[in-house]
């Protein structure tokens, strides 16, 4: 069986505003969190599950993200999990759209691999979230959440540009490319070249020089 994890990366103003957030939580009161080797500010799609082929899984996604193509969504201020461990995330604020890729993604993907309790909730009760910090944060959270909420509250408004597919040891497997409707493999998941042609395509769906 196969580990995977189904997930959209943050981009440009979001992902550094993510950031910078994540390592001065890390900093300041010196928790581990989300950072590990290096911080990926994301929102999880589906899983994590397993599955006996892989290539069932992308074939799902390319199928699913072929229906779809500006799919947009808001960081709109903080939020917190209780239950079974504190987790403190940027709260997602998402369009009809990204609701619907979501479920649907979640329906195609149970009949190929294993699932989260959370991925078999339709829309209302699965929430979208940016995590901040969590793991070994229980001791302090009441520290770390009076911080948080003494910050600015984002309100961020972007488009889900590629769903990612993450496979063994966390490193991407593909990505499905909603914008260029486009199947990447991971060179070109990674590849600033592909990242330019796509946001030059959203630009051009969306009117703009």
């Amino acid at each position: 069986m196969t580990s995977f994890f189904i997930e959209f990366r943050l981009h440009g103003y979001a992902k550094a505003y993510a950031k910078r957030l994540i390592w001065s939580v890390a900093k300041k009161f010196r928790v581990k969190g989300v950072t590990g080797r290096r911080v990926v500010p994301h929102i999880a799609l589906y899983g994590s599950g397993s599955t006996k082929d892989i290539r069932r899984v992308v074939s799902v996604v390319e199928r699913v993200g072929q229906k779809y193509t500006l799919v947009p969504f808001r960081i709109k201020g903080f939020n917190y999990f209780d239950k079974p461990h504190k987790v403190i995330y940027l709260d997602i604020s998402p369009s009809k759209e990204m609701e619907e890729l979501r479920w649907e993604l979640s329906q195609e993907l149970r009949k190929v691999s294993t699932c989260q309790s959370q991925d078999r909730h339709r829309i209302s009760k699965f929430g979208f979230h940016g995590a901040i910090a969590f793991r070994d944060i229980d001791n302090k959270f009441k520290q770390i959440w009076s911080y948080i909420k003494s910050q600015d509250e984002p309100d961020i408004k972007q488009y889900l540009l590629r769903i990612t597919v993450i496979g063994a040891h966390s490193r991407i497997v593909c990505e499905y490319d909603l914008i260029l409707r486009k199947l990447l493999n991971r060179e070109q998941a990674l590849s600033r070249y592909w990242f330019g042609k796509t946001i030059k395509r959203l630009r051009e769906i969306q009117g703009l020089p």
